[in-house]
Parts: C-alpha cells; sequence; structure tokens
C-alpha cells in the first residue's frame, strides 16, 4: 500500500519538476528498489535513462530560471507532466503489484504538484519579493520529496 502513497508523492514531484519526477522513477529502477524487469518500464533500469533523466532534471533547473520559460499550467506543459506522472507513478506502482493503480495515483498527484506548485510559488514569490528564491525553494522541495520517495522503496 505504501508503493502506491509514494506513487502519488512521486506525481507531486513531477508537477513540481516533470523530469525530477522521471529522474526518481529511473533511479528507484536502477537501484532495484522496483520490479522492472521483464515489464514496459524495464528501460529505466539502464544506466542510460538514468544519465540523461537525471541530466534533464538538472538541466529543467536551469530553464525553470529563465523568464521565457512557458508556464507549467500551459496545455503542453501540463500534459507532459501528467504523462510523466504517470508513469513515474506506475514504476513506484509496480513495487506494490500494480503499475495501473500507481499510474493513476502519479497522474492525480501530477495535477496537484502542478496547481499546488504554481499557486504556491507564485505566493511565496510574492511575498519574497522576487521569483528566484521561491523557484529555488521549490527546486529544493522537489528534489527532497523525490530522494525520500526513492528511498523509502529500499
Amino acid at each position: 500500500m505504501i508503493a502506491y502513497g509514494l506513487a502519488l508523492m512521486i506525481g507531486l514531484v513531477a508537477g513540481l519538476r516533470a523530469m525530477t519526477g522521471a529522474a526518481a522513477a529511473a533511479w528507484a529502477a536502477y537501484l532495484g528498489h522496483v520490479p522492472v524487469d521483464g515489464t514496459w518500464l524495464g528501460w529505466l533500469a539502464s544506466p542510460w535513462a538514468v544519465g540523461i533523466l537525471t541530466a534533464l532534471a538538472l538541466g529543467e533547473v536551469v530553464t525553470d530560471q529563465l523568464p521565457m520559460t512557458p508556464s507549467r499550467t500551459v496545455p503542453v506543459q501540463f500534459g507532459t507532466r501528467i504523462v510523466v506522472g504517470a508513469v513515474a507513478g506506475a514504476t513506484f506502482g509496480l513495487a506494490g503489484g500494480s503499475a495501473v493503480i500507481g499510474a493513476v495515483a502519479g497522474a492525480v498527484g501530477a495535477v496537484a504538484g502542478t496547481l499546488g506548485g504554481a499557486g504556491a510559488r507564485a505566493r511565496l514569490a510574492a511575498y519574497l519579493g522576487r521569483d528566484r528564491p521561491a523557484a529555488l525553494i521549490e527546486d529544493a522541495a522537489a528534489v527532497v520529496l523525490a530522494a525520500a520517495a526513492v528511498l523509502t522503496l529500499k
């Protein structure tokens, strides 16, 4: 049952930072914390997937700081976060026995993370008077939640 809660949590991470959620799923698979062998998610356990998705997650931290980066709530960004949340959630769901339940939990988490994260960041940026510190706090929250989810599966 905890695996589905973690699937929801990794979906929340994907809503905050899409590639951080994807990288966390790859790390969980690579470290053997989720049984992906012989499934459609088996590719996540490869060193290539871990390396590429981790690099994309680091790149996302940088691009999020750029003023021309579109809002996470525009359809393409929002849809991507839901898909990534579902795939990452499915990965975590395998630890509980059901990729489907994990995918649903991950997608729900991604919606909550996208909308809640956008609102929280806007309020925090208004309070701090600048967006960059709010963005960095959001980055840190995404990384801490992702690491906690991966390590909890151990």
